[in-house]
């Protein structure tokens, strides 16, 4: 049975799995217009709709599918992510009562998910979302009852559909790719066939359709994209609005949440009499305007792995290593998600691998992601506390594999990376250690104090050995442009005493803000 825990469930991974998808969604992009921006506008739906749950205290299933479509016409982004909170508000109407579903009832929702969307569309159009979730929905209607039954018949008949949206749409053709929109909606599918089928999947890589090696020529007769909520709106002024709209621009859709929130969205020239019309028809908030020509972003190289470093030595051995740099010394201390936003866009790559390698920058790297992920580039971010665990993460690095595969290496990477530093304390405090005054050398392990003393070169010797007790084949080293000079020597000796089957490579790391940095792999 279809259930509130179930839906929950795919939910989360529909937004992962679309995350995971997103560029080759937005490359493929070519019509109503070629803006690259459907995979990413279904992302930022579907993780509205999510952040919606976040409010849903009730646990029916009904409920939940509710506050899921509430969700996504809130945050609705472009025409794709307009239908797709009329998909969920089909389910959601059509389950409104139920705490479970078995196969006619997923049947029922899916008919009426299918017509509350084509009904959002002014004028509909074959080769789209809307044909392959048709043809999802007339697969499902079998006479079954038996929820895999149905959700299998479903997935395939999508998966079919949206292989026959070349022959349906000539833009479609000339590029060589099926729909974008209609490829989200199958991984929504397919991800909602692994929940219910144990992680059996029937699409598992992006469906079939060849990637355009350049960006599609095939544009809008209209330069902007205006979208706005309305509220306090009545039906005859929804239909009023829905009509003017139509005699200004294209892609039009005036959808509801059955309660007193709309979404707009119009193709137009005019952007003031798009707001216009929708003042008279009721009050307008969150308006967005896009200009088509903004989108068109050319990027210079596919792919680059951006790392933050304090500047200096650090800077040249991460370049070495094929990373761009941003070296946080040359930023104002009030630096934060601007200058690091700034940085990804100018490693002009579509895609980036970020590596903050500090603690307190990983939540503004996350933050400067999610705005590049909105401006159309595909950001993942890494989380190294440390420059030791982004240098491990860089040498697994390898282009050549899947993005995401990639990722989880080098996410592995830096986890596995034990880390150890040297600090001299500026203050009196109680560590784990023990009472520290200020001017005591202290040794932390993975950011606890471990040891303390009062000699820099005997507790580097003992943090070494601290670090080392679980074992590893490689210690990696910087060392402070203010530690003594002797330090790294007094390291390689005791380690070639005590460890000799331990590799050591020792760099000058020039302002680290610690004396030293150990890394273990």
């Amino acid at each position: 049975m279809l259930d509130a825990v179930t839906v929950r469930r795919w939910a989360d991974l529909a937004v992962a799995a679309l995350a995971e998808d997103r560029a080759a969604i937005d490359r493929i992009n070519v019509y109503p217009v070629a803006d690259a921006d459907t995979g990413t506008n279904l992302l930022l739906t579907m993780r509205s709709a999510v952040a919606g749950l976040s409010a849903c205290t009730a646990g029916g299933l009904g409920e939940v599918l509710a506050a899921l479509a509430k969700g996504a016409l809130g945050g609705a982004r472009g025409n794709s992510g307009v239908l797709l909170s009329q998909v969920l508000r089909g389910l959601a109407d059509e389950l409104r009562d139920a705490e479970a579903a078995d196969g006619a009832a997923l049947t029922r929702a899916l008919l009426r998910a299918d017509e509350m969307a084509r009904d959002a569309v002014a004028e509909p159009v074959d080769g789209t979302l809307l044909s392959v979730l048709h043809a999802a929905a007339q697969a499902a209607d079998s006479g079954s009852r038996d929820l895999h039954v149905v959700l299998r018949a479903a997935t395939r008949a999508a998966v079919s559909a949206l292989d026959e949206t070349p022959s349906q749409l000539p833009a479609l053709a000339e590029a060589g790719v099926v729909d974008a929109g209609g490829r989200g909606l199958v991984i929504l599918l397919d991800t909602l066939h692994a929940v219910v089928h144990d992680g059996v999947r029937l699409a598992p890589e992006p469906p079939a359709g060849r990637i355009p090696q350049k960006s599609p020529h095939h544009e809008s007769g209209y330069a902007y994209e205006v979208m706005y909520l309305l509220g306090g709106a009545t039906d005859e002024a929804t239909t009023w609005l829905r009509d003017t709209l139509c005699g200004i621009g294209d892609c039009v859709s005036v959808v509801g949440d059955g309660a007193d929130a709309w979404a707009v969205h119009v193709h137009c020239d005019d952007i003031g009499a798009a707001i216009e019309s929708g003042i008279e028809a009721g009050r307008v908030h969150r308006i967005q305007v896009t200009r088509f020509a903004d989108q068109h972003r050319g990027y210079e190289r596919d792919a680059a792995v951006l790392a933050c470093v304090r500047g200096g030595a650090l800077a040249e051995l991460f370049e070495a290593e094929g990373a761009d740099v941003l070296r946080l010394a040359d930023l104002p201390e009030s630096a934060g998600a601007d200058e690091l936003s700034a940085a990804l866009a100018r490693t002009g790559a579509a895609h980036v691998v970020l590596l903050p390698n500090d603690e307190a920058a990983t939540a503004i790297a996350e933050e400067a992601a999610g705005r590049a992920v909105e401006a159309g580039q595909d950001v993942v971010v890494v989380p190294t506390v440390s420059p030791v665990q982004g240098l491990a993460a860089l040498a697994v690095h390898d282009p050549s594999r899947r993005r995401a595969d990639d990722a989880v290496a080098m996410t592995e990477a830096a986890a596995a990376t034990r880390r150890g530093e040297l600090r001299i304390a500026d203050s009196e405090a109680l560590t784990w250690a023990g009472r520290c005054q200020p001017g005591d050398v202290l040794g932390l392990v993975d950011g606890e104090v471990v040891l303390l003393g009062s000699d820099v070169d005997e507790v580097a010797r003992a943090l070494a050995d601290r670090i080392l007790t679980a074992g590893g084949e490689l210690v990696t080293a910087f060392a402070d442009a203010g530690a003594p000079e002797s330090l790294p020597r007094v390291l390689a000796e005791h380690l070639r005493r005590t460890h000799p089957e331990v590799e050591l490579n020792c760099y000058p790391g020039g302002e680290l803000g610690a004396v030293l940095l150990l890394g273990v792999e």
